[in-house]
């Protein structure tokens, strides 16, 4: 069973691979690579707006009406002669709902369709020598961005009310992108080159450095302007330590042992001269 990777080891894949990331983000390919997801997120964003904006403000001011502390709330600001809550907070609130499925939208392409493209780009360049080992390797990760966007929406909308207590307004966002990040990228890094064993021994013992490369992404997405290059960015990431995490694998296991001699044939058998004519 492998064991959990050291705290130094693990900031050191980290740093490793962002720098890594970085540099490779400035490649062509991964610049152009940038499209589809920024297209994706820019069509997703105007395909909600238009339409499930008012459906989401009229729900949301049926349930300030039917919530007795912001009801009330709202009637004392209007008594002081200041702007109704509802004005300003609806649009807000359901901003706050739509956005955050256009820019999940985007990860969840970058996973599935970018992720593949970032792979080959690493596997001609700086991992050649990992060999590809992975199984179903794209049905694993439509199965995987599926589950996760479903559970990371249900737990979006449930919590939500939690935000207006000022520190939760930032901390459990910031906790269902790491979410968001770290289960749809980390298996997406691996399913192409680890075979499902290598897999699981590489997220059970880079667990902690995965949901640290997770929590970075989260952090960066609090900066709109970071959603412009972030899919493809956190694409490199992962894949970077997930690639040099399987490479090191590989290498501490020894090279592979050698096929089995065919029935019949001796061991170590030797190439036999060529008779004369």
């Amino acid at each position: 069973m492998s064991q959990a990777e050291a705290p130094h080891s693990m900031i050191q894949g980290v740093s490793r691979a962002f720098g890594r990331a970085v540099v490779s983000q400035f490649h062509p390919a991964m610049l152009f690579a940038l499209l589809l997801p920024f297209l994706i997120v820019l069509l997703g964003s105007i395909i909600l707006v238009w339409l499930f904006w008012v459906p989401v403000t009229e729900w949301l001011r049926h349930g300030f009406e039917t919530w007795p502390v912001i009801s009330q709330a709202d009637a004392w600001l209007l008594a002081m002669g200041l702007v109704s809550l509802q004005l300003w907070l609806v649009p807000i609130l359901a901003a706050c709902i739509l956005l955050p499925l256009s820019g999940l939208a985007g990860v969840a392409v970058a996973a599935v369709f970018v992720m593949p493209l970032v792979l080959r780009h690493l596997g001609q360049g700086a991992y050649p020598d990992v060999a590809r080992r992975g199984q179903w390797a794209f049905a694993a990760s439509a199965w995987n961005a599926t589950w996760v966007v479903v559970l990371f929406c249900a737990g979006w909308m449930l919590t939500m009310p939690l935000w207006l207590f000022p520190p939760l307004a930032l901390v459990l966002p910031t906790l269902w992108w790491t979410f968001a990040f770290t289960r749809m990228l980390r298996l997406d890094a691996l399913v192409d080159h680890a075979s499902p064993d290598e897999r699981r021994r590489l997220i059970r013992r880079h667990n902690v450095g995965f949901w640290t490369l997770g929590l970075i992404c989260a952090l960066l997405s609090l900066l709109p302007p970071a959603w412009l290059f972030l899919p493809v960015f956190s694409s490199l990431l992962f894949a970077h330590f997930g690639l040099e995490a399987l490479r090191r694998e590989r290498q501490a296991d020894g090279p592979p042992a050698a096929a089995p001699p065919l029935a019949g044939e001796p061991h170590n058998a030797l190439p036999l001269p060529n008779r004369p004519s």
